[in-house]
């Protein structure tokens, strides 16, 4: 299981998203982004995301 904690990424949030693939990860973590923050994952927010992705 892949996971990324949307502190990991800046935000004062508790949010973790869980996925089995990074691709989904990151559309989970774009939608995460766009629905709670306001922030559009660009291409730089989502090399950033996988540098923060970690196996569980």
């Amino acid at each position: 299981m892949k996971t990324v904690h949307c502190r990991d990424l800046g935000f004062d949030c508790e949010g973790v998203v869980k996925a089995t693939t990074e691709t989904e990860v990151l559309q989970q973590v774009a939608e995460h982004a766009s629905a709670v923050h306001g922030v559009t994952v660009t291409p730089e927010l989502a090399e950033q995301v996988k540098q923060v992705i970690r196996e569980e």
